[in-house]
């Protein structure tokens, strides 16, 4: 009796698989039936023309001059340069205006800077510390701010110093 029950089913559910299938049927006879568009060709690419530098009574702008040149091997030869060999100090990761000074603190005679680095940590920073990444040294702690030296590159290949400094925030 079950048997008979199951074949019924199936042979119902064969039965419904059979139609409903001409409007679909209608769609693939009307879009066969479309013409199709040209295509436009692809545009024709211009020939390159290329370019020849003549420099006549100028400066060739792909050669050094001898000038520059000579004035780059003075400037380095025994000039200032950083000490590449020295580790790094904390604030040496962050740019210079990135930091803030927040205070000073006193201990054993001693002037420490406070300052706060773009992580939200504040460090203690003395004279002879490094801070910037311009190579930039402490030369001078007060109440108001700190002075430093920084050893940044020149145009001519070398290394030159300049003064900054960091004023207390408000």
């Amino acid at each position: 009796m079950i048997r008979r029950a199951l074949l019924c089913l199936w042979v119902l559910g064969l039965g419904a698989c059979g139609g409903g299938q001409d409007d679909l049927d209608q769609f693939i006879t009307e879009v066969k039936s479309r013409t199709s568009k040209a295509i436009e060709p692809l545009p024709q690419i211009k020939q390159y023309q290329a370019f020849s530098f003549v420099p006549g009574e100028r400066r060739d702008p792909f050669e050094a001059s001898l000038v520059t040149r000579a004035q780059r091997l003075a400037s380095t030869a025994g000039g200032v340069h950083p000490d590449f060999d020295r580790n790094k100090e904390p604030l040496e990761e962050f740019p210079l205006d990135s930091l803030r000074m927040v205070g000073t603190i006193h201990i054993k005679n001693k002037s420490y800077a406070l300052i706060k680095a773009p992580d939200a940590i504040v460090h203690r920073v003395a004279l002879g510390d490094h801070m910037g990444q311009n190579y930039g040294k402490v030369g001078k702690v007060t109440e108001a701010e700190i002075e430093l030296t920084e050893i940044v590159p020149d145009t001519f290949g070398g290394w030159t110093q300049r003064t900054a400094s960091l004023g207390l925030a408000e």
